[in-house]
Formats: C-alpha cells, structure tokens, sequence
C-alpha cells in the first residue's frame, strides 16, 4: 500500500543530494533566471514528447539541453545582454510550450502536475533515472569543483591561472538543465528553482566553507522533502508545493536562530 510513498521518498531524495551542490553554485554565481529559464522551458518538452511519442522525461532533458546550449552560444556572440537572452528564451519556450500543449490532436494534459509536480505516480524506473543522473552530475561537480570554486571568486583570475572558464561554465549550464529536468517530477516547472535556492540560503548562515554550504544544503534539502510528503499525507496538500513551503519553513527558522544568536 505504502509502495507509492517509498518511490515518492526515493525520488525526492535523490533530487535533494544534487540540489544542495547545484543550488550552492547557482547561489554564489546568480544563475536562478537561468534556472526559471530552464524550467520553463520544459514545458516545451513535454509537448515535444507528446507530439512525437516520446518519453516525456527524455523530451524534457533534450530541450533543457538545447536551451542551455542556446544561450552559450548566445553568450558567446555577445549580441544581447544574458538578461534579456533568458528572458526571450525563458517566455519565449513557455509560450511555445502552451501553445503546442494545446494543438495535440486528442491529447489530454495535467496541467497541474505539469506546473507543481506530480512525485506521488513516479515509477521504480523513473527513480533509477533520478539516482542516475545524480550520480552523474555528482560525480563531474566533485571533478570540476576546483574550477568552479575559482571562476565564483574571481572568474579573470581564474583565467590567468591555467582554468578554461568558458568549458567550465558550459558544462555547469549543462549540468542545471539536467537537474531541473530530474526536478520536474518532484516539484513541478513552477517551483523548480525554489528547490535550489531556498536550501542553499539557508545553509549559507551555518557554513564556514563551500564543501559545507554544499553539504549542508543537501541536507536541508532532503528534510524538506521528507516534512512534505508526511505533511502531504497528513494534511491532504499538493506534495510538490508542500516539499518547498517545508524548505521556507526551515529557511525561516535559520533565520530567527541566527537573529538570536546576534
């Protein structure tokens, strides 16, 4: 009976681990447009993979990527200010997602597990993607991490000291499309940036260097989930939005812990 309830616990977990990492560096480096960018773009994927019979994970994961590699090169020419290429990308796919949600000839779309999450009908496949995909980004943070510790101090002298700054931002652009794919089940395309941020800020108060705001925030991170799902469960409310409104709470009480200890 309680089989859902595990996968759900598993799922959120994993996307957790990843979230205290990624949002650190989207934190110290202001990356969440880029994050809200991505996210809504990923409501064009799941049109995609609609129109196309795909899996609507593997069509999320393809456009993130695509947008991500949109605006390096973007970046890159140097045409427009990265604001406004997030903004014209940002609502540009949103837009472009609403609409082709719409022309699916007989196709009928849950727009509120779209844009909140739907973690509670995730499946032991859709799970073993989630800790794949962890490990995967873990695993190229934990190489890279050096690098992107350097380009968030001082991005020209890391370049004078041997870093390949631009390689090393693509690939962490990389890598946020692939945790805000992984994301979309859990909290849904609305909150996915709330995941990322609201942990790291609240471990940045208690953390005396990256390695611990990082760890730290993960573990903010899975405890929101875990008070989500039982608020969820107890209180009868929507899961993905409980699982943020658990990480406000915990940011909240930083907070007023540290207002007492000044």
């Amino acid at each position: 009976m309680y089989d859902f309830l595990y996968l759900a616990l598993l799922a959120g977990l994993g996307v957790a681990i990843v979230a205290g990492p990624m949002g650190s560096l989207v934190v110290w480096q202001r990356m969440a447009y880029f994050g809200d960018t991505l996210a809504h773009g990923a409501l064009l994927g799941i049109a995609l993979g609609l129109w196309f019979s795909w899996s609507n994970s593997l069509a999320v994961v393809i456009v993130c990527l695509l947008i991500a590699g949109l605006l390096i090169v973007f970046e890159r020419q140097r045409l427009l200010a990265t604001d406004t290429v997030l903004g014209i990308l940002s609502h540009g796919s949103l837009a472009l997602g609403l609409v082709a949600l719409t022309l699916i000839p007989g196709a009928r779309t849950d727009m509120e597990a779209l844009l909140f999450g739907d973690i509670l009908t995730v499946t032991a496949a859709e799970v073993a993607v989630v800790w794949l995909m962890a490990v995967c980004v873990l695993a190229t943070l934990w190489r890279l991490w050096p690098s992107l510790l350097a380009i968030t101090v001082h991005e020209d002298l890391a370049r004078v000291e041997g870093v390949r700054v631009d390689v090393v931002k693509a690939v962490l652009k990389l890598l946020l499309a692939l945790v805000v794919a992984i994301s979309m089940k859990v909290v849904g395309v609305l909150l996915i940036t709330a995941l990322l941020i609201i942990p790291a800020a609240s471990a940045r108060h208690f953390a005396k260097t990256p390695e611990q705001m990082a760890v730290l925030a993960s573990g903010v991170a899975m405890l929101a989930v875990f008070a989500g799902l039982a608020s969820s469960w107890w209180l009868n409310t929507p899961v993905g939005p409980s699982i943020v409104v658990s990480a406000s709470l915990f940011f909240v009480l930083v907070l007023l812990i540290r207002g007492r200890r000044a």
